[in-house]
């Protein structure tokens, strides 16, 4: 006899299916039902470089407690895909269910004895309804919704309400979806036990305020109300969808009321060279611009990004994040960018780092980095990845306070240049290593500059007197130094008991950490964390690593690219610091992490705090 998995409102279902069988809607249709039925969700699409016909998976974490990162692990998996049958079954725990479609008989050694199979013919549903073969195919996927909604509790009625939200006043649409939908319920009414699943989904009040939706709209939408005007982009998984959302929003928001002129300008350029070009000369201009684009396109642009940075014009990146080196794995999540983003260009070179965590600080993190790309005249990427960009989260609600007003930073004007103000383009006033700048047309006069990438002296004039090379290169170290204290702060997490134990994080591995400490601490096994939200370092996240004996630094490449920054930057020693490395392209899982900091405990590297003073 099986033990069945037994759940309500904490377990995790996936889908597999073939990339173009418009599985994705109805997978989608599946976790919003939930969401509507105030039970938080978290979905992952993990899908295929190509355009048909291989694998793809959508993954939905259900949990009532608010976890949203990846738990590892599947209860249930809805086998749409018979290439992937095998690789599928493997994922089910002991005790979890297998869907599948079961017109075409199988032998019994193609199934698990541990599990429970539920076979619902779905082939023969649609065959015996629709003569259309498109039709057969995208209502398969409708139906086996319905089957689901019987067997875990899912309302009906909120189910066909999302279907009248998405089609709108499109009657005809609205009635087949819900015919689909019905054929499945009633089938598995009339076919399959109550009791066969003991997963459910009970209606609670668990999602309040938090708003569903992916993190590169939440960008787009953070740079329009950052004051940005001009976009130019290349196409580029899994940063496209970025540059298309501001243009969505741009036509909503950057629209003349009086005269109904565009007040952007959107460029998709004709590779990622010419792109970071265009922002560059949009910033020299004075205009907040950026671009988004990934890894490869970091790889192009990086000449680029060194005369931004040497000359000191303000530009934006959004780098979203994939696998790598090369083109890799390109519909694939990663954070393998840091060091390649973090020193970018030849020569001596430190850009400013946003790590935004979800779609809400994606939202923040872009408004800010167009300020402080103003304020210290840098470039500034905004780190997110594939897995943050292109799928659905629920975050905190947007936020912008009223009267907000846009950091332009040290702009000299021309009142100020006529009341006898020294400008010196690259003269360091005060001690913070930024310089005064002019925009382009400032005064017919006075203030004008010739902007070079070659070595000046602090009045912008070309030279190549050693002392003058070694001022400008050590007030840029000034104005990184600078950076430190305006970029986004660490988030830090006190364990319940004094600890030793720390560990480091930053980005889409939030959610699973979260869950991971939470795990670890109901063992007893106690750790502080620190959320990093910024490179160059605060001076916190010196603090958090000397105050404990040693520290998991969690990230998902191999190379441990973050914990490299960490010794470099901080000259800390590195037997400290303990890497937590995934790179598999997959969102890094609670289990995971619970799993590698247990393992490195039990082989005596390190014993809790609470342990070693006992």
């Amino acid at each position: 006899m099986v033990q069945k998995i037994s759940a309500t409102n904490d377990f995790v279902v996936k889908f597999s299916n073939v990339n173009g069988s418009g599985s994705a809607s109805a997978n989608e249709l599946f976790a919003r039902s939930i969401l509507r039925m105030g039970v938080p969700v978290s979905p992952r699409n993990i899908f295929p470089s190509n355009i048909q016909g291989l694998p793809t998976w959508y993954e939905v974490r259900v949990s009532e407690a608010g976890y949203l990162g990846r738990r590892g692990g599947v209860d249930m998996i809805v086998a749409m895909n018979p290439e992937t049958w095998q690789q599928d079954m493997a994922e089910i725990l002991p005790g979890g269910y297998l869907f599948y479609d079961s017109t075409r008989p199988l032998p019994a050694s193609a199934f698990r004895e541990d599990i429970i199979s539920i076979g619902v013919p779905l082939t023969v549903i649609c065959n015996t309804n629709y003569s259309d073969p498109r039709q057969r195919q995208l209502f398969k996927n409708i139906i086996y919704v319905g089957v689901l909604a019987d067997l875990l509790g899912i309302e009906t009625s909120v189910i066909e309400s999302l279907f009248v939200q998405q089609y709108g006043g499109k009657e005809s649409l609205i009635g087949s979806n819900r015919k689909a939908l019905h054929l499945g319920l009633d089938w598995a009414r009339k076919n399959l036990p109550a009791d066969l699943c003991a997963l459910r989904i009970e209606r609670r009040d668990a999602v309040g305020d938090l708003i569903f939706v992916e993190g590169n709209a939440a960008t787009a939408l953070g740079a329009v109300y950052g004051g940005a005007t001009v976009c130019a982009w290349y196409p580029i998984t899994p940063s496209s969808s970025l540059a298309e959302a501001f243009e969505r929003y741009c036509k909503k928001l950057r629209i003349d009321p009086e005269t109904g002129r565009a007040k952007y300008a959107i460029i998709q350029a004709e590779d990622e060279l010419a792109s970071i070009g265009m922002v560059i000369g949009a910033g020299w201009n004075g205009a907040r611009a950026f671009t988004s684009t990934s890894g490869p396109g970091i790889s192009l642009m990086t000449e680029f990004i060194g005369l931004a940075y040497f000359a000191e014009i303000p530009a934006v990146i959004m780098n979203v994040q994939r696998g790598g080196p090369s083109t890799g794995m390109p519909t694939r999540t990663q954070q393998s960018d840091l060091l390649s983003c973090a020193y970018a260009s030849n020569g001596d070179t430190k850009h400013v780092l946003l790590f935004p965590e979800d779609p809400r600080e994606c939202f923040d993190f872009a408004a800010a980095a167009l300020d402080l790309a103003d304020r210290l005249q840098t470039p500034v990427f905004v780190m997110s990845d594939l897995d943050i960009g292109m799928n659905n989260r629920l975050c905190r609600p947007f936020e912008w306070e009223e009267g907000r007003r846009l950091d332009r930073g040290k702009v000299m004007t021309a009142a100020e240049l006529d009341a006898g103000k020294t400008f010196g383009r690259y003269l360091d006033v005060d001690g913070d290593g930024v310089p005064w700048r002019t925009l382009p047309g400032t005064h017919p006069t006075k203030g004008a500059f010739f902007t070079r990438g070659t070595t000046k002296n602090s009045f912008a004039r070309y030279s190549e007197e050693g002392a003058d090379y070694v001022e400008n290169m050590e007030r840029l170290l000034r104005k990184f130094d600078t950076a430190r204290k305006l970029v986004p702060q660490p988030v830090p997490r006190h364990a319940a008991r004094p600890t030793k134990l720390g560990a480091i994080h930053f980005g889409s591995t939030a959610p699973a950490m979260t869950e991971s400490l939470d795990r670890l601490a109901g063992e007893g096994r106690h750790v502080d964390a620190l959320r990093l939200r910024a490179f160059p370092f605060p001076d916190a996240v010196r603090e958090f690593i000397l105050s404990h004996d040693q520290v998991f630094v969690v990230e998902q490449n191999r190379d441990a690219q973050m914990r490299s920054l960490l010794v470099n930057e901080l000259g800390i020693d590195p037997a400290r610091l303990v890497p937590v490395l995934h790179y598999d392209g997959t969102p890094i899982t609670a289990r995971f992490i619970a799993e590698a900091i247990r393992n490195h405990l039990a082989q005596g590297a390190i014993a809790p705090f609470e342990r070693a003073v006992s």
